[in-house]
């Protein structure tokens, strides 16, 4: 009897710590200031430090820095140059990777030709085919586009490649038999499963695009984050320097983010 008495008052008690239990989002608003402020705090050390305090000016000057940076008239151009070129690198090599990959996935002689010369290509750093795009294409937005369509086209193709040859054979098989076509089964059968490997192909090609950036704005680029970064490094300006570096890592968490959203709404068929 006891026992029954007691089965309410655990199930009201249980009840009462899943209402005061936060919400995920409020639990991870609360994970993300505290990082945040742990990070603010060893920046801030960092600082004071005698080995690195040189190196790492304080959160303060870092912030003041804006002021100064939009004095120069500066900021905004440098950060629309940059962007600039980083869309459209990325978008020409998204655009290029695309079929290559899933045509060197469907044929293998295709494979067996492009294949090497693109694992080749990959193992090079873009800072030394900078000066070849140079006196290719001359200086200025063209050559940086170009640098990193060329880096963000290698980093995707292989990524959607990977995705079109896991697919499972199946699939392929029973269009196959229905009487599908080479053509209807690219789109209906292979790029809906290969559509989170291209989507990881994307959140990878505009990771590469940013790192990318420093070695394509050294072709000789008037303005830009890349460009301004290396130019303050010679002067030893370290507090915009270090602003510009947190300008270009606050892209792209904004890029990831943008790009997690689009994932979740195109593979929202995938959780059903």
């Amino acid at each position: 009897m006891q026992s029954e008495l007691e089965l309410p008052t655990k199930v009201h008690k249980a009840k009462q710590t899943r209402k005061l239990k936060p919400h995920p989002r409020v639990r991870k608003l609360a994970w993300l200031t505290l990082s945040i402020t742990v990070a603010i705090g060893v920046w801030w050390l960092l600082s004071v430090l005698p080995g690195t305090k040189e190196s790492f000016p304080n959160p303060v000057a870092v912030a003041s820095a804006v002021g100064t940076m939009l004095g120069r008239g500066v900021l905004f151009s440098d950060i629309g140059s940059s962007l600039f070129s980083v869309i459209w690198g990325f978008v020409f090599g998204f655009i290029f990777a695309l079929p290559i990959a899933i045509l060197m996935a469907w044929y293998k002689p295709l494979e067996n030709i492009i294949g090497p010369w693109i694992q080749f290509i990959r193992s090079i750093p873009p800072l030394a085919y900078v000066p070849l795009v140079v006196v290719s294409a001359g200086i200025g937005a063209k050559a940086q586009i170009i640098v990193i369509c060329i880096a963000t086209f290698l980093v995707m193709t292989v990524t959607i490649y990977q995705g079109v040859v896991n697919i499972d054979p199946t699939l392929i098989k029973a269009a196959r038999v229905l009487g599908a076509r080479d053509r209807d089964i690219f789109v209906h059968v292979i790029v809906p499963a290969a559509t989170p490997y291209i989507i990881t192909a994307v959140r990878l090609g505009a990771t590469t695009a940013l790192t990318t950036l420093i070695a394509a704005e050294s072709t000789g680029a008037e303005a830009g984050l890349g460009m301004r970064i290396q130019s303050l490094s010679q002067t030893f300006d370290m507090a915009p320097m270090m602003l510009y570096i947190i300008i270009i890592g606050i892209i792209g968490i904004t890029l990831d983010k943008l790009i997690r959203m689009f994932e979740r709404k195109v593979t929202k068929w995938q959780d059903k």
